[in-house]
């Protein structure tokens, strides 16, 4: 748990939710509808979970409710020599009110330090190519990497250095994600 200060009246606390307890559950439910409009998301998060392929699940919390939700989850990569792991990065949510405020970049930073500190090499998004690329994703580092997305959106990030350099195949997501 981590706390970080956006303005002076906004404390933001970082917090991992593992396990998460049903009321938190349900309040992340909440904020992946808000945040998509639908709960295409909010199911997703939930199928991770009960697959177990859910790896990191992280809150931000200002006055003592969840406004934000980030989860990674393992995903791998198929190569001619086996599979590679690698992590995906999806949703990230931050409720309306409170988007544009950071809150999302913290999230994604504590994540990525996390994953980092856990000896992950590899974390794949499909998202905006203006937001992604501020925290290291790049779309040249997936290029070599088959994926159904637009190759724009498409984009990939070394945890460790050099970790795609010899890396080449299609990206496997967990059945979650319907793909």
């Amino acid at each position: 748990m981590s706390w970080k200060s956006l303005a002076a009246d906004h404390a933001v606390r970082i917090q991992i939710e593992d396990p998460e307890s049903l009321d938190e559950r349900a309040a992340i439910r909440a904020v992946n509808a808000a945040a998509f409009g639908g709960f295409g998301e909010a199911d997703l998060v939930d199928r991770l979970r009960g697959d177990k392929h859910a790896l990191v699940s992280l809150v931000a919390v200002i006055k003592g409710s969840i406004v934000g939700h980030i989860m990674f989850s393992r995903m791998w990569i198929n190569t001619w020599s086996g599979l590679v792991s690698a992590v995906a990065l999806a949703p990230v949510a931050v409720l309306p009110d409170h988007q544009r405020k950071g809150i999302g970049g913290l999230l994604i930073q504590h994540g990525l330090e996390l994953l980092r500190g856990r000896g992950e090499k590899i974390v794949i998004v499909v998202g905006h190519p203006d937001y992604y690329p501020r925290f290291g994703f790049s779309t040249d580092k997936a290029k070599l990497l088959e994926s159904p997305f637009p190759s724009e959106a498409f984009m990939a990030l070394e945890l460790s250095t050099g970790a795609l350099d010899v890396v080449q195949g299609s990206v496997v997501y967990p059945p979650a994600f319907g793909l």
